[in-house]
Formats: structure tokens, sequence, C-alpha cells
């Protein structure tokens, strides 16, 4: 199985959500935002194919990195491949972030036609969901650029069936950053 990204896995980002993550920026996109910030993501011919094991061969290289978050383009029209990486990445303990256009009530819509929509959500522990809007960007924001758009916590969503906002206060950064190892 292939994914198309629109470069190589970028580590050491600390503004696509908390901690230390490297991104995974997917290809492709369709929601064409006004001003998004990534354009150049949006051609679904764009950019590289990458085999899954060579992504999953990055990822259990990186160093140092709390999780990934996927992000684009849009990571939810290559569905398939997305939740392989996904499931990869909490397989050996990183928390998952994911920003997508659609809004949280979309994909479990898009989850009764295709179930792989709803098998993501299991692996992530966030989800920035909803389109980004000129009219309401908000440079104040937490790890998002219009007031629309949500920190989902996804556990604690799945587990109460009721969308969870994710807190944006002070010590939150722990529930994301890998614990460090002790030696005796």
């Amino acid at each position: 199985m292939t994914i198309r990204l629109a470069a190589p896995i970028q580590s050491d980002s600390v503004v696509d959500g908390y901690g230390v993550r490297a991104v995974i920026w997917t290809q492709g996109c369709s929601h064409n935002c006004p001003f998004c910030q990534n354009p150049q993501t949006h051609d679904f011919k764009g950019g590289a194919e990458f085999t899954l094991e060579e992504i999953f061969e990055e990822i259990k290289n990186l160093k140092n990195q709390d999780g990934i978050t996927l992000s684009g383009g849009d990571p939810l029209y290559q569905i398939e491949p997305v939740v392989e990486i996904a499931k990869f990445a909490k397989g050996i303990g990183l928390n998952v972030w994911c920003y997508t256009g659609f809004t949280y009530e979309e994909i479990l819509k898009m989850g009764e036609k295709n179930p792989k929509y709803l098998e993501l959500l299991d692996y992530l522990d966030v989800l920035v969901d909803g389109l980004f809007v000129n009219d309401l960007k908000d440079l104040n924001l937490l790890f998002r650029g219009s007031s629309n758009q949500r920190l989902i916590d996804v556990p604690k969503t799945l587990k109460n069936k009721k969308v969870t906002i994710l807190p944006e206060s002070d010590g939150i950064m722990e529930k994301f950053q890998k614990k460090p190892k002790t030696y005796i």
C-alpha cells in the first residue's frame, strides 16, 4: 500500500499539536478553503508516493518525538493508508493527532459507508476538525487557525458518545508527552 505525501515526514514540529511532533503532510484536498496555509497540498497528483513500509521505518527511527500529526491536504482523502499509519504509531507508543476539514459529525456519517473512517477514530488522541474559515481566523487559538475548528479529545468522545473538547489549560501537555524512561 502507498500514500501520497506533499513532503517527507517533518520532525521536531512544536506548532502541530502538543509536544514535539513529526508531521505527515498528506497530498490532496478538495475543500479549497480560501487563504489555506497549504494550497500546494491540494493537487491530488502532486507530491510523491511512499510505501507504508517506508513511512513505518521513518516513524520507527524518530528520536525524541512525542507523537505524530496527520495533516495536509486532508488525510481523510487517503483513509486506508492513514488508518495503518495511525495504528502503527499508536502501536509504538506515539500519540496521534489529525487535522481535517471534515467535522467529527461528518466523519461519523462517512463511517456509515466506509468503516475505515470510524476505525481511524480508534487510533486518534486529538482530532482538529472543521474547515479553515478566514473570517473566523484568530491568531490566539491553540493549534488551529479559525474559531470554528475544534480540538476534540477523541478517546473521551468515543467513551462518552458526545464530542468532548480538549481543555486548553496548563498541564494538559503531560497527557501527550511520552513518559521518560527510568533507568535503575
